[in-house]
């Protein structure tokens, strides 16, 4: 567990904190006057880390726009999952060539219509672990139930001609329990028409790019993001950690 090794090094007097055991110690205050890049071994003091909750150090990433955003809470997602609800879906978009769809309506007090549309391959329906659907008017929990049972969910909402993503915010591809999103300022979102591209491949394999390149989404990365600030007897040094 990284949070406590961070604390128990915080503990200790000295911590060595990088490899490179062919290369003598060098002072932080020599380091700090260098120009980048340079390869040093230190030996240093760690002074405070930031975020304090391991949880905060992922934020997703645009590789495009070089944007960092935080993750949408569970709470965000069910927000706006609330609100397609009120949506009822469009029958006009039922049963098309590529996909099948099943509708009922939820026997609580809002009475909520709920469609689900399977994607089909060679006009069959696939078995449940390689078929990806579209959901309209589901819960988050509805949604979660699905994502155990289904490769892929894509919450979805009806306009007059077709099927669309939601608001962005949300994710627009669900597999197990892993969430994709894409970039609000590069991605221009398609009509859902379009992964019939991929409905029609010999072996559609719904990969999270795939999807999102015939959808116009530009893809977010989650990305892991920590600092540091270190000390010797020579002065401090701020350390940065990202990676995907």
């Amino acid at each position: 567990d990284l949070e406590l090794h961070l604390q128990r090094c915080q503990q200790l007097s000295v911590t060595v904190l990088t490899d490179h055991q062919d290369l003598s110690n060098t002072e932080l205050k020599t380091i700090a006057n260098s120009t980048a890049p340079q390869q040093y071994r230190i030996r240093a003091k760690l002074r405070t880390y930031k975020p304090q909750k391991l949880h905060q150090s992922v934020k997703l990433h645009c590789s495009k726009c070089n944007s960092l955003q935080e993750v949408p809470d569970r709470d965000d997602f069910d927000f706006i999952l609330r609100g397609s609800a009120g949506t009822t879906p469009n029958p006009e978009l039922h049963n098309t060539s590529w996909y099948e769809s099943v509708t009922w309506t939820t026997q609580d007090q809002k009475q909520r219509e709920i469609a689900i549309h399977f994607v089909k391959h060679d006009e069959m329906l696939q078995h449940p672990e390689d078929t990806l659907l579209m959901i309209e008017g589901g819960t988050l929990k509805e949604i979660w139930k699905l994502s155990k049972r289904f490769k892929c969910i894509i919450p979805v909402r009806s306009t007059e001609d077709d099927l669309e993503l939601l608001d962005l915010s949300a994710p627009f591809l669900l597999q197990g329990n892993v969430k994709y999103y894409g970039c609000k300022q590069c991605s221009t979102p398609k009509p859902m028409r379009n992964l019939s591209s991929l409905a029609a491949e010999q072996q559609p394999s719904w990969e999270p790019t795939e999807i999102a390149q015939v959808l116009g989404i530009e893809l977010l990365q989650y990305v892991f993001i920590m600092k540091f600030k270190l000390v010797d007897e020579t002065g401090a040094l701020n350390a940065y950690v990202f990676d995907h």
